[in-house]
């Protein structure tokens, strides 16, 4: 099957670094073909009823969940991230070019590109510690969405086994260990859109072996081309279960595009620039994630166990120039490097301690996790050459955590949890290059004791199988090691404050589940958050940002309906309020925290050929600047997917068609307020600009258009 790839891979996959992963990945993806072993079994899909697979009395608080593989095979995508939209109430963009990581917001958090919300892949973790671009940078782009096998999901504080970033919440994505079968997905849309997907699974003695490749290329409707170009590659040896077996995997990819940023909104109203247009030419980057990750799992009546590891060689070269022109017309573009190697693992153990009444499930955790950051850098450029180093450092970042746990049943109708954990940071930061930059390193260390805990109460069964649920716990996040070190502003020599490696989060939640009809699941919960600290670090200047503690509160309502065999209704409500503790720049309002999402989604697939998925998704207006007086505008997204399935001898087709921004909604896939000049303002010295002053106003990055995509899979 997959010996045709040889021409698509000598022309596509240029794999320079790192043969050590490649060369053998790929060559067993172009000989499994001919392998000997016979053809794997067919497996028959596995449906829950609206998607979620997590049941009465298995739940520990009202707001998680599991999204099954059936609910997200039928989501249309934009992008591989939009997958996380299957969590209620997160709301996915984008405000530069596709091989960056996304926009997330949940929980009244502009999560930016990550910093409250932890995700992991078969045990890997995906937010970057002292990243280059951001802190918590979380890059789902290498993700494959036809090989997620369900998506499980937490929010607030108040589970033992969660660590860093997951403040808002986290999620655990894993991948399939085999496929009903192999097959050949292609996709083709305008604009130079194309994507194929090969995937295929055979069974080696009594293990299973996953192959995928992927490559991708797309221009956008961007004035400047995006040339997306991406390549992908999974290779995953199983054997048994997740609860009793073991899986090695193997994860290549890499990817480089041209960006279009966001732009002051003002150039294009005075046409100076087009919708879909460009202020300064060159921004982009490339990167890469290669991994090796293994897990192990078992259990028996009386105990079970999990062990994971992982190395992770990633790297990025981030090109933006988010400013346009303040210092002249040579542009402010400026380079964001990162290199580094981490490495860790967890290894986990329960105990089931007696049955009936006061039976105890006792869970004790570990984790170790090590960043080895060979360069992190901000350069700034001209065309993507290196004109000026403004800062540079080497950083090794170490994160040793414990956890215990105790889940108690002490009544059919009464659960409750305790858990503690204990969390400890320690860095070292070497400065390397930069005018201002000698001083600004050491050794800086912290940390944490979390309490959590949750009571469950569901007195009522016949009612639907109610539950009553009340959580409280105790979190955190990181913040960028540099930023705890630097005592003189790499741009201009002040002197400033270090700030702390870490930042307590407090949560409360209460809730509820139940079922008021057969086929009929719904969730409630309210819930309040308190962060020490919305410390940012700045990538764009090199600086940590201080913006005060702030104080968060909100009500969630999610809502799954089986209409009728083979027809389900999700839909979800949020909102949310976050303010400052103390004013900021004259207001309390925490910028880009979005007060009320709601989405909504029809998947219809009875078995026969026809299938379909209908998504709605509302972004409502959110402050732009603390004093609340600029907003952004609220909009609904709609996307739809429609598939037909059709046989011909012994191979089995299906053809289907995504229709992304169904109604062409012209609004702003995201909105800022900031300074910025054009080139035409910085050529008449407007404000000042083109040297050194910028004037304020609305950036915006604006939605796609209406975009369709044809695919068409091939099952052998």
């Amino acid at each position: 099957m997959f010996s045709c790839l040889g021409p698509v891979l000598a022309g596509h996959f240029q794999p320079i670094r790192h043969r050590w992963l490649f060369g053998p990945l790929l060559g067993c993806l172009a000989t499994s073909a001919v392998m000997a072993q016979p053809a794997m079994p067919q497996l028959s899909e596995i449906r829950v009823s609206a998607g979620e697979a997590t049941a009465a009395g298995e739940s520990d608080s009202a707001s998680e969940g599991r999204v099954t593989a059936d609910r997200l095979t039928r989501r249309p995508l934009l992008r591989p991230a939009d997958l996380m939209e299957s969590v209620p109430g997160l709301v996915v963009t984008q405000h530069s070019g596709d091989g960056k990581a996304n926009q997330y917001f949940l929980r009244g958090f502009n999560l930016d590109h990550g910093s409250d919300f932890a995700t992991h892949l078969m045990g890997m973790p995906i937010n970057m510690v002292s990243h280059a671009h951001g802190q918590g940078y979380m890059d789902l782009n290498f993700l494959i969405p036809e090989l997620v096998s369900s998506l499980q999901y937490r929010k607030g504080v108040y589970h033992a086994e969660d660590a860093d970033f997951a403040v808002a919440g986290s999620a655990r994505i894993d991948y399939v260990r085999q496929l009903p079968a192999p097959f050949i997905d292609l996709s083709l849309g305008p604009r130079g859109y194309r994507r194929s997907l090969v995937a295929d699974s055979r069974v080696i003695d009594d293990k299973s072996l996953l192959m995928a490749l992927e490559l991708t290329h797309n221009n956008g409707p961007w004035q400047q081309p995006e040339r997306l170009g991406k390549q992908n590659a999974v290779l995953k040896l199983s054997s048994g279960t997740a609860a009793r077996g073991y899986s090695i995997s193997a994860l290549a990819y890499q990817a480089d595009w041209q960006a279009t940023e966001h732009v002051p909104e003002r150039a294009i109203v005075s046409g100076e620039i087009g919708r879909y247009g460009v202020l300064s030419p060159g921004d982009g980057g490339r990167t890469h994630r290669y991994s090796l990750s293994a897990e192990w799992a078992d259990s028996g009546a009386t105990s079970a166990s999990r062990a994971q590891a992982y190395v992770v060689d990633y790297g990025l070269n981030l090109f933006s120039a988010p400013s346009g022109f303040v210092n002249g017309l040579a542009g402010d573009q400026h380079e964001q490097a990162d290199q580094r190697v981490l490495w860790g693992g967890g290894w986990q153990h329960s105990w089931f301690l007696g049955e009936g009444a006061g039976a105890t499930e006792l869970t004790l955790g570990t984790l170790l996790r090590q960043d080895r950051i060979s360069n992190v850098g901000l350069f700034s450029t001209v065309n993507r050459q290196r004109t000026e180093v403004l800062r540079q450092d080497r950083i090794t970042e170490t994160a040793v955590g414990l956890s215990l746990e105790a889940r108690t049943t002490w009544q059919p109708w009464l659960r409750t949890s305790l858990g503690l954990r204990q969390d400890h940071l320690q860095a070292r930061v070497t400065p390397l290059a930069g005018a201002f930059n000698a001083d600004n390193g050491g050794s800086v260390s912290a940390r944490q004791l979390s309490p959590r805990m949750g009571l469950v109460l569901g007195p009522f069964q016949a009612l639907g199988g109610t539950e009553f649920f009340a959580n409280a716990g105790q979190g955190f996040h990181s913040n960028d090691a540099r930023g705890a070190t630097t005592r003189t502003s790499p741009q201009d020599g002040s002197a400033v404050s270090p700030v702390p490696l870490l930042v307590k989060a407090r949560g409360h939640e209460i809730g509820l589940r139940t079922q008021p009809l057969p086929g009929w699941q719904t969730r409630l919960s309210l819930w309040q958050m308190q962060l020490a600290s919305e410390l940012v670090f700045v990538g764009d200047e090199g600086v940590t940002e201080p913006r005060g503690a702030s104080r968060r509160w909100g009500l969630e309502w999610a809502q799954d309906v089986q209409l009728a065999p083979g027809l389900a209704w999700d839909g979800n409500l949020a909102w949310s309020r976050a303010r400052f503790v103390q004013a900021v720049n004259g207001g309390s309002h925490v910028p880009n925290a979005v007060p009320l999402t709601a989405s909504m989604g029809l998947n219809w697939d009875q078995g026969g050929p026809w299938f379909a998925g209908l998504r709605l998704r509302y972004l409502g207006a959110y402050d732009l600047e603390e004093t609340g007086q600029q907003q952004s505008r609220g909009y609904w997204l709609g996307s739809l997917k429609l598939g037909y399935r059709f046989q011909t001898g012994s191979s089995r087709w299906q053809a289907s068609l995504d229709v992304l921004n169904l109604f062409d909604r012209r609004a702003n896939d995201i909105e800022y307020w900031g300074g910025a000049c054009t080139q035409r303002e910085a050529l008449g010295g407007t404000g000042g600009c083109g040297s050194g002053s910028a004037i304020d106003g609305r950036l915006i990055h604006p939605l796609e258009p209406r975009t369709l995509r044809l695919g068409l899979r091939l099952n052998f």
